[in-house]
């Protein structure tokens, strides 16, 4: 039995005499199980006040939190060719699009935004979880590419921030190729002598922690983030070994040496800030 639609809506209903209850009403945490009202969760930024578990947020709102003053101006990103390999699975390619791009408004999984953060002028691209998991097919290889070169044109430090599943399995060797290319394009802002840095965000898995999401100058994340390339259970049967607990989480990869801070989400904005204006005032 759900207590929750079963039992609670019901009683709040009768105490409404009746009126609609909206069904988002509540938020469940993952981790605790705690019910959070959700304006509550909202205020907080979408974290638990119980056992500060950040669950994810969208996209757009993650942007608004880390530039000044909510305020960035969102990069127009090149077409690129739909559905190249006519893939159908349980529906075509082509329909998973569309119905993608019906539920979130976007045109791919990825967004490149510029503003400032802590008042320095920067670059930002981000996954959006919500379009097919954040995958990595052509569009977001063209996005991060672009992201790249804008940053060497504006001279600025670039932030990446991945949030995704991995490679898109419908672009087949076409969404592989997007790791390599991806790497020459940060491989040219370094040559440049500009700050890259990434923040990671649940989850970060598959092709894109293979490639850009781990080749930042410094790589932040925020708490219980899930990293990794394969999933868990993946491993534990190929090494026939028990994993620890907390085996691909932000904390872990930080006590192993490959994340070098665990930020929690409403401190972002300012401590990324202070990076940037101490690495680019550096190089003044």
């Amino acid at each position: 039995m759900n207590w929750l639609s079963n039992l609670v809506r019901p009683k709040i209903k009768s105490l409404t005499h009746g009126k609609d209850v909206p069904d988002n009403l509540w938020r469940k945490c993952p981790q605790c199980d705690a019910m959070i009202f959700a304006a509550d969760a909202d205020k907080n930024l979408n974290v638990c006040q119980h056992c500060n578990y950040h669950m994810r947020i969208n996209v757009s709102k993650r942007l608004e939190l880390l530039f000044d003053g909510g305020k960035y101006k969102r990069e127009e990103l090149a077409p690129v060719k739909e559905d190249p390999l006519q893939f159908k699975d349980k529906k075509k390619y082509k329909d998973r699009l569309k119905e993608y791009r019906a539920k979130t408004g976007e045109q791919d999984a990825i967004i490149v935004a510029k503003g400032k953060i802590g008042g320095v002028d920067t670059v930002v691209f981000a996954l959006n979880f919500t379009f097919m998991g954040g995958s990595m097919g052509t569009a977001v290889g063209e996005g991060v590419v672009k992201a790249c070169e804008l940053a060497v044109k504006s001279h600025c430090p670039l932030l990446g921030i991945p949030a995704s599943g991995g490679a898109r399995m419908q672009e087949g060797v076409l969404s592989l190729m997007q790791m390599p290319r991806t790497t020459v394009a940060v491989k040219k802002l370094k040559e440049e002598g500009l700050p890259y840095v990434v923040l990671l965000t649940d989850p970060t898995t598959g092709g894109v922690s293979a490639s850009f999401a781990m080749l930042g100058d410094i790589h932040i994340a925020e708490p219980g983030t899930m990293i990794g390339f394969a999933g868990k259970r993946v491993i534990k049967e190929t090494i026939r070994e028990n994993l620890p607990k907390d085996f691909q989480t932000a904390e872990y990869l930080h006590a192993h040496g490959m994340v070098d801070m665990v930020i929690d989400r409403k401190d972002l904005s300012t401590e990324i800030g202070k990076l940037f204006d101490l690495i680019m005032n550096h190089k003044k």
